[in-house]
């Protein structure tokens, strides 16, 4: 049984121009077999969570780790990377795959820059594999053409996928008009001569070199999802491979404002994307005090968090995207991170979220309110959220596990499991490292536990079920550790309870 309920007359402090000077608090206050309560109030300066629990517990996610056991199998450093100096650098695409596993091998998408090539478009594509304990550069693009690292996907009895974008403008321009592609790898030889794919769009595209491509394969099928933005209407176009191999168009993804960096997800023909607001900032007292303190013309922000799916790709449009979270009204950040299926269709969504963006804009508009940053976790069912929690946070001057990035695991039990970055607080001391926990239905008790990495990351990819590689006790994972700028990998053996 749930009760929501709206008060009216919560304060912001300092108005900035544009925003209401009273701001709706909302509060929903549910009880589960009429014993436990959990009541939960926001504000549109901050969030200020009340929770009273008594006898029984409420079916809300939980992370539990007892006895869970996470083997370091591997760490190497699979190359290095030069800086491109282009806005993208080697883990720019972060909501679509770079690595994938398939049986023993581990394929790896990599940009590397051209030396003499001019910014933007001076980068081009290599496909690494790892086996026998060693890695191998396969194959690379002839010219440096392309702006962005190109996504991966990986079929169980077909080929590797790989998405290009480059520039077909004339050689030497530094950016322009672009043709996606997807060049297909035969995984048995990938040194072959890859075969050229062209997706099919609806009409009225115009691709650039910004492209914000979201890729999803369905390892099992062999389907590929493939999103790529209008440079001019902000829209994302849609086209789908079918098993079959044929590309159809499957129309646009229109959302409230402009939205990128997608994580995109197909399994069984239905299709789930999750995509973070970004546009220049609205606020006019809010951009002008960033670039005094920041000196920087550049100033996109990241506050509204999108969803999208269709029960069918194939014969249904997306949804008109709902908004799973919004920091909009306390000029705060959130970073979209993962997504996954499970196997009666819901999505899980996994996020980062700060409720100020820099303490000085706290400061002057949000006095007295705590910085802090948290990963949120949500479950949605049919377009509708269905859970919600946090599972890890750290309030200005707490202690606890401080989150920095995350992404979800999924192994052959359909168990999933979240692997962090972050940094452990007590009192002054603060120690960054990688965790893993897993997430059940029940508690709601955070518990990770320390990998034992000798170099922690600090963002990475994973071989990821969304980008074809199959649920596996093995954890691919490839970053960027404390010795930037070496691209690493290490792989992890999942050693997991009995349930």
């Amino acid at each position: 049984m749930a009760f929501e309920i709206c008060l009216a007359g919560g304060i912001i402090p300092n108005r900035p121009k544009g925003l209401s000077q009273n701001a709706c608090c909302t509060g929903v206050i549910e009880m589960s077999q009429l014993h436990r309560v959990r009541a939960v109030f926001f504000t549109a300066s901050g969030a200020l969570c009340l929770w009273a629990c008594s006898l029984a517990e409420a079916a809300l996610p939980d992370v539990e780790s007892a006895g869970l056991r996470c083997q370091v199998e591997a760490e190497e450093v699979v190359t290095r990377y030069a800086p491109a100096n282009n806005g993208a650098g080697p883990l720019w695409c972060y909501g679509a795959p770079l690595i994938a596993r398939r049986g023993d091998g581990v394929f790896l998408s990599v940009i590397e820059t051209g030396e003499k090539a001019a910014p933007l478009l001076n980068t081009r594509w290599q496909l690494w594999l790892r086996s026998a304990d060693r890695w191998k550069l396969v194959q690379h693009e002839q010219a440096f053409c392309e702006r962005e690292p190109c996504p991966i996907g990986i079929s169980s009895k077909g080929p590797i996928f790989l998405s290009i974008n480059p520039s077909v403008e004339p050689s030497g321009a530094t950016q322009g008009r672009c043709e996606p592609q997807v060049l297909e790898f035969d995984p048995n030889d990938p040194n072959k001569p890859a075969r050229i794919d062209r997706p099919a769009w609806a009409d009225g595209t115009y691709f650039r070199e910004h492209s914000y491509r979201g890729l999803a394969a369905d390892g099992a099928s062999g389907e590929l999802l493939l999103l790529n933005i209008n440079a001019r209407t902000s829209d994302q176009f849609v086209s789908y491979r079918d098993e079959k191999g044929a590309w159809q168009a499957k129309g646009t993804i229109r959302f409230p404002i402009r939205a990128c960096y997608p994580q995109v997800g197909l399994q069984g023909h239905a299709a789930h994307v999750l995509a973070i607001g970004d546009i220049v900032e609205p606020v006019e007292l809010w951009k002008t005090l960033k670039y005094e303190k920041l000196r920087r013309d550049w100033d996109y922000v990241f506050r509204r968090l999108f969803y999208t799916w269709t029960p069918d790709i194939r014969q249904n449009s997306f949804v008109t995207p709902v908004e799973i979270d919004t920091v909009e009204e306390t000029c705060g950040y959130i970073l979209n991170l993962d997504l996954c299926i499970d196997a009666s269709g819901s999505a899980h969504l996994l996020y980062l979220k700060r409720p100020f963006q820099y303490d000085f804009i706290r400061d002057t508009y949000f006095p007295g309110r705590p910085m802090g940053v948290s990963l949120e976790y949500a479950v949605v069912g049919r377009g509708q959220v269905r859970s919600h929690t946090t599972l890890a946070g750290v309030a200005e001057g707490g202690s606890g596990l401080e989150p920095s990035y995350a992404r979800f695991h999924t192994d052959p039990q359909g168990r999933l499991y979240v692997i962090l970055a972050g940094t452990t607080i007590d009192g002054r001391s603060r120690t960054f490292g990688n965790f893993i926990s897993r997430i059940q239905g029940g508690k709601a008790t955070p518990k990770f536990q320390r990998i034992d990495l000798k170099h922690p990351f600090r963002t990475f990819f994973t071989n990821t079920i969304r980008g074809g590689s199959m649920p596996s006790d093995t954890i691919d994972l490839f970053g960027i550790a404390d010795d930037d700028p070496n691209l690493r990998y290490a792989r992890l053996r999942l050693q997991s309870p009995r349930d």
